[in-house]
């Protein structure tokens, strides 16, 4: 059975987009995952096709409407497809663990949000879970949608090929990539390191491991502290299986 992407969107047009194209294109072409849009407009009840209506409480823009999405969502899951996700900025930041677990599953079903958000209330009836892409606004959740796809798409199995390259990506260690290097060796005067060219498989790893962990030091020391903590409680666990063993 493929991994399913199902999409709630005013925009059923903006897909598969890129989606269509590269790994997760040839893996749509197989049948690994297929994609299904929905569009919200298809369960409105009145013949301008309304979705949204002014907020409660007054301010600027409009809120998506509760029956309609509602309706909408019972379509998207009527086969028990889960998880429901609405995407909006004030979800939780996507992220590779998040993206790991969701690939695992049957598939997912993406609510993309518009105009100034969707009413509180289908989100607490339905249980969404609710996402982001970061720390910033997009004007709907289509491209939130397509970069969690392709994000999951391409840790579906046999879709890269190579395990070994999955196990190396940045964020899949809790670090950065460490900086890649190919043809030519001497490039506007700027060398590729000699260690890569020295054929000493041991050295060529360790020194990798010691670029990504500088990378991620520098970059994002968020992520080098959960990493740092991560490492310690993983020593702290091997000594407390030592000390039981002798």
């Amino acid at each position: 059975m493929s991994w399913t992407a199902r999409i709630l969107t005013l925009f059923p047009e903006m897909f598969p987009g890129p989606l269509g194209h590269s790994l997760a294109g040839k893996a749509l072409e197989r049948g690994d995952w297929t994609i299904e849009t929905i569009d919200i407009r298809r369960f409105a009840t009145d013949r301008h096709r309304t979705v949204d209506d002014t907020p409660f409480g007054g301010g600027p823009g409009m809120v998506m409407r509760p029956d309609v999405v509602d309706a909408a969502l019972d379509h998207a899951t009527r086969d028990g497809l889960k998880p429901a996700i609405y995407l909006t900025p004030r979800g939780k930041v996507l992220n590779q663990e998040m993206v790991r677990e969701l690939s695992t599953g049957p598939g997912v079903v993406l609510l993309c949000g518009r105009y100034e958000g969707l009413d509180e209330r289908v989100i607490e009836a339905r249980g969404l879970m609710e996402v982001s892409l970061g720390d910033f606004v997009l004007s709907g959740g289509e491209p939130v949608a397509i970069a969690l796809i392709d994000a999951a798409v391409r840790l579906l199995p046999g879709v890269m090929g190579a395990e070994e390259t999955l196990e190396e990506e940045s964020f899949e260690s809790g670090l950065l990539e460490y900086p890649h290097y190919t043809r030519p060796a001497d490039w506007c005067g700027r060398q590729v390191p000699e260690i890569l060219m020295s054929g000493h498989h041991e050295k060529i790893k360790a020194w990798r491991k010691l670029q990504a962990e500088q990378t991620t030091e520098s970059r994002r020391p968020d992520l080098w502290a959960a990493y740092q903590k991560r490492m310690a409680q993983q020593s702290a666990g091997q000594i407390q299986k030592k000390g039981r063993g002798s």
